[in-house]
């Protein structure tokens, strides 16, 4: 598979043209990337507008991925999450969105630019903040209950604890009721490549954001929108939904590298993906043996059921995991990843106390809302210490990143268990509606 972003970049560099445009930098090395971070100069294409190399490189993502059209950002899925929002709900003056409840808190901040009235789905077990396990049962009464037919479903799948809905079946009680189907898939680009294709666009959902940096050998900031060959329609619009909140300066680095995994992806890397998740299933079964509570998870995530102390331990050994918190702590892993290293975590696990986990606290299923996300968000507001914020209206979510999944949604009333979830999560101060 051709790579004609990252061919074009590197013939310009190599070509020693004199820039008088931006960037500044004028492909000087003082950092040693600088030479292939241009803009858009004549060849060069415009990402929002595209027609040229770009156009042609997404062309060829698309064929990886057997979309209507795949789609890049240089903004990671945030600004993919914001163009899928507005392609499922523009046309409404105040649109519905049907929501799990572990939402990025990127979906909040796209509800309030778009003004969407949200109605939540609960899990009916509330094992972790980032957790949402939602049955198609579930969701086909809860659109049944709903005084008016959502513009879209919206879920999060894989979820940060690797957790994996069944988007097969969700997707078909949203066709059956009329609804697109909206993932936020940042955690799995991946999935395409395994020996079963898992990617929510082959399971039916009608659009997705993926993350490509995460878990696909890309730059920071790389990531997909793509949109279903059952709706043609949002592929037409996308490039002026993705506009509407994108920069005008996309990143050429970064277009480079998406660029260059297509290739890849066309090459041996699928092989390397599913030879990693057979070797993963395996060192999930050894750190079993040890005696650890090992997650059932998405094949290219560790999920242990022991916290902070694990991660200390794994950092003193040289090993810095993606996340954790005083229950889980969460590795990601990709084929860049050596069989060395593989090894090294084995033998840090082997010397590694066993220590029981700290339960958060529940947060109650539902809560109080008192004014809309967007008047929330818009309204005047102060900060105060999180201890005082009981009963007071949450403005801008305060979350920790990762993981990104807001306590209390904007424009709910702050309740005394959510409290005691700020002081559990480290939460000092809040930001919340001047009444």
């Amino acid at each position: 598979m051709n790579t004609p972003i990252f061919d074009f970049v590197k013939s310009y560099n190599d070509g020693k043209t004199v820039r008088f445009h931006m960037p500044g930098h004028k492909g000087a090395t003082a950092l040693g990337c600088e030479g292939y971070d241009i803009t858009e100069i004549s060849g060069a294409d415009v990402l929002y507008s595209a027609d040229g190399i770009i156009d042609e490189s997404e062309k060829n993502l698309t064929a990886l991925y057997g979309t209507e059209h795949s789609f890049y950002s240089t903004q990671g899925s945030t600004l993919a999450i914001y163009a899928m929002l507005f392609l499922a709900t523009r046309g409404s003056e105040r649109p519905l969105v049907l929501a799990a409840r572990n939402v990025h808190t990127a979906f909040v901040k796209a509800a309030a630019l778009l003004d969407l009235e949200v109605e939540w789905l609960y899990p009916e077990e509330c094992e972790h903040l980032c957790s949402c396990g939602i049955s198609a049962s579930a969701l086909g009464e809860a659109i049944g209950k709903m005084t008016a037919k959502p513009a879209a479903v919206y879920v999060t799948s894989p979820d940060y604890l690797g957790g994996m809905l069944d988007i097969s079946a969700l997707s078909a009680v949203c066709r059956e009721c009329g609804v697109p189907l909206l993932v936020d898939n940042a955690h799995g680009a991946y999935l395409k490549f395994l020996e079963q294709d898992s990617h929510p666009i082959t399971l039916g959902a009608a659009m997705c954001a993926d993350s490509a940096h995460k878990t696909l050998p890309v730059l920071t900031g790389g990531a997909y929108l793509h949109v279903s060959r059952d709706y043609p329609e949002f592929a037409k619009q996308a490039r002026t939904a993705l506009s509407l909140f994108a920069s005008t300066s996309p990143s050429y680095l970064t277009l480079a590298s998406l660029d260059l995994c297509n290739g890849r992806l066309a090459a041996d890397y699928p092989e390397s993906i599913r030879s990693l998740a057979k070797k993963i299933a395996s060192i999930k079964s050894e750190i079993s043996a040890l005696g650890f509570d090992v997650l059932e998870s998405e094949p290219l995530k560790i999920v242990i059921k022991s916290g902070e102390p694990l991660a200390r331990h794994l950092r003193r050994e040289g090993i810095e995991c993606e996340f954790s918190d005083s229950a889980y702590t969460v590795l990601m892993l990709t084929p860049e990843n050596s069989d060395a290293e593989l090894e090294k975590l084995i033998c840090a696990m082997k010397s590694a106390e066993k220590c029981d986990s700290k339960t958060a606290p529940k947060s109650p299923a539902a809560h109080e809302r008192k004014i809309s996300i967007r008047s929330a968000i818009f309204s005047p507001s102060e900060r105060v210490s999180a201890k005082s914020a009981e009963g007071r209206i949450c403005a801008s979510p305060t979350v920790s990143c990762p993981p990104a999944v807001p306590i209390v949604i904007s424009g709910e009333v702050i309740t005394s268990d959510d409290v005691a979830l700020f002081e559990h999560y480290g939460v000092d101060y809040v930001e919340v509606v001047i009444e």
